[in-house]
């Protein structure tokens, strides 16, 4: 479970790997906007905390792609920067574009 940053939004976790460029692409959206989230690089993990942290992002993605975004319960696999910050307004970690 993760853990709350902020008590009236989700907290954030990109999972991703370092030679993965839609993962720098989402790593580079979050920072953008100054949210904070949790980066967890799976190809530098190894042994029993890899297969820890494999098994957490099949539970939430079954086909084990990055990245892997996870807002609260909600996920987004891929780069997709239009669902990315809908998601986030959603999350009201950034303003809806009219206010």
């Amino acid at each position: 479970m993760l853990q709350q940053l902020d008590q009236d939004r989700p907290s954030i976790i990109l999972y991703g790997l370092l030679t993965c460029p839609h993962c720098r692409r989402v790593k580079e959206l979050l920072e953008q906007h100054s949210i904070p989230f949790k980066l967890c690089l799976v190809d530098l993990l190894v042994g029993e905390e890899r297969s820890r942290v494999l098994s957490e992002i099949q539970s939430r993605n079954r086909e084990v792609t990055f990245p892997t975004l996870v807002v609260g319960d909600g996920v987004i696999v891929g780069y997709r920067p239009g669902d990315i910050e809908r998601v986030l307004r959603e999350a009201k970690w950034i303003q809806n574009k009219e206010d």
